[in-house]
């Protein structure tokens, strides 16, 4: 009578083990030095607000040892950056695709489930090319919030990353632009900001296996 309660712990515990290894994401492969990774994004990938090449890209690629492709447009929104990814894509291969885009189209007053629909259109046409797709959450925009330094990621980041398996970057646009001294304007990064995006960046990438 006392072996069964036993047997029956002895029988759950593989599958136990199996539904907590289901659980956990498993990490990337490391990318080499070298690797080609491109950087889609607007003004905060391009670096507006610093001198050229002072954006987080090129810092990133400092970092890292990658030859990081700057292809941020100030202005832009989702919608032109998913116009823009396919001849990307098809001029050059990339080993590992970072995305932060979204922000013009909350100053803009675009639709959030229009936003939403574009970053999920890029994440897939990323990862048709890449498995390291990574997405940079932008903060909402909100002037109180920002004075208090409290500004946060609007969330429709985690609700993509989530549906498409990409890599979630939270919160490194949102700590760094509630920081008045890391900030040009009230929207954009100084070179000192750019600098703390790519630390972290690159602190969270090799986290995820990255690196």
């Amino acid at each position: 009578m006392q072996r069964r309660p036993l047997l029956h712990a002895l029988a759950l515990g593989p599958a136990l083990a199996l539904l907590a290894a289901c659980g956990r994401k498993s990490k990337a492969a490391a990318l080499p030095a070298g690797a080609a990774v491109l950087a889609l994004g607007d003004s905060l990938t391009a670096g507006y607000g610093a001198a050229p090449g002072q954006g987080w890209p090129e810092q990133l690629a400092g970092l890292t040892g990658w030859q990081v492709v700057n292809e941020g447009v100030n202005g832009d929104t989702s919608e032109g950056a998913l116009q823009r990814l396919a001849p990307l894509l098809q001029a050059q291969r990339f080993d590992a695709i970072l995305i932060g885009i979204g922000g013009n189209d909350m100053l803009r007053g675009v639709d959030a489930a229009q936003t939403e629909r574009n970053l999920r259109a890029i994440v897939d046409a990323a990862r048709a090319q890449s498995t390291h797709v990574a997405l940079l959450a932008t903060p909402a925009p909100d002037a109180l919030r920002a004075a208090a330094g409290l500004l946060g990621d609007a969330p429709f980041y985690a609700s993509v990353a989530q549906q498409t398996q990409a890599l979630l970057l939270p919160g490194i646009y949102a700590k760094v632009l509630s920081d008045r001294a890391l900030r040009s304007d009230p929207i954009h990064a100084n070179a000192a900001g750019y600098a703390r995006i790519a630390q972290a960046l690159a602190e969270a990438l090799k986290d995820a296996g990255w690196r």
